[in-house]
């Protein structure tokens, strides 16, 4: 007999990071309300703090993390690790930033640097050490990473942007090889614009405003999409349901990826 839907998670434990708000702090939700023991992490302390408060449940935790700082990195996985008796299951790195839009030829290397630290790297860091600790334990764990639109187009983010989320799909493939050996899985997540504060803040937008140019550039109509569109992808690659998926991108874009309108057509 199945596993009801409700407790999709159930007893395992995962790490999810940028878990303050938009699709992180959705998951969080989500991967709770699926019986999961969840450390969110953030470097918005105040925020996260209380978003885990408002779970109420004693299940989820609240821990700092930059991570920039492979340190950082490190000592929440074993936080991590210490707080649920060596057990991790599921990795959902989700931490990254969008950054200014600029013309290349005016490119802040600077602001690149940092968008590929936090995007690319960052990334690398989590999977490495959420790996090494399923490998220790022979987890037959999962792990999931945000991309974006942007990693599959040109033209949908700015250029920092767009290259590190196409970076992290190549990550992601070219972990797949090895974690497999290990019974670990690796994906990606790929959405379009969703109304969260990391689309809106750059530019000060209403999230109405987001939802609006989603709905126009898309080619699903009738549906608006949200950041827990996101959340519910992230947990079927989280759980057992998805268990011989590994090294794919999963794109939620209402198919705005593979299609590009050249004639109008009305029915």
């Amino acid at each position: 007999m199945s596993r009801p839907k409700s407790f999709r998670l159930e007893g395992k434990v995962a790490l999810i990071t940028g878990a303050a708000s938009g699709i992180g702090e959705e998951t969080l939700r989500l991967f709770a309300e699926n019986g999961a023991f969840v450390v969110a992490v953030d470097i918005q302390d105040e925020l996260g703090q209380r978003v885990v408060a408002s779970i109420g449940s004693d299940k989820v935790t609240y821990h700092h993390c930059d991570v920039r700082d492979e340190k950082h990195v490190e000592e929440t996985v074993n936080f991590t690790l210490q707080k649920y008796n060596g057990s991790l299951d599921i990795l959902f790195s989700n931490a990254g930033i969008l950054g200014p839009w600029t013309s290349i030829l005016d490119l802040d290397l600077e602001v690149f640097d940092n968008t590929m630290a936090i995007n690319v790297r960052g990334v690398a860091a989590t999977i490495k050490h959420a790996a090494r600790a399923m490998v220790a334990k022979k987890t037959r764990g999962s792990i999931i990473c945000t991309t974006s639109v942007a990693a599959c187009l040109g033209g949908y983010g700015p250029h920092p942007y767009t290259t590190s989320k196409h970076a992290l799909v190549g990550l992601v493939r070219s972990a797949c090889k090895e974690l497999g050996t290990h019974g670990i899985r690796i994906n990606s997540v790929s959405p379009f614009g969703v109304a969260t504060p990391l689309a809106c803040g750059p530019f000060n937008w209403e999230p109405s405003v987001v939802e609006a140019e989603t709905c126009a550039r898309a080619n699903l109509k009738g549906i608006v999409l949200k950041a827990r569109h996101i959340a519910e992808a992230a947990l079927f690659l989280a759980s057992d349901e998805s268990a011989y998926i590994s090294g794919h991108n999963l794109v939620v874009d209402g198919g705005v990826s593979v299609t590009t309108p050249i004639i109008a057509i009305n029915n």
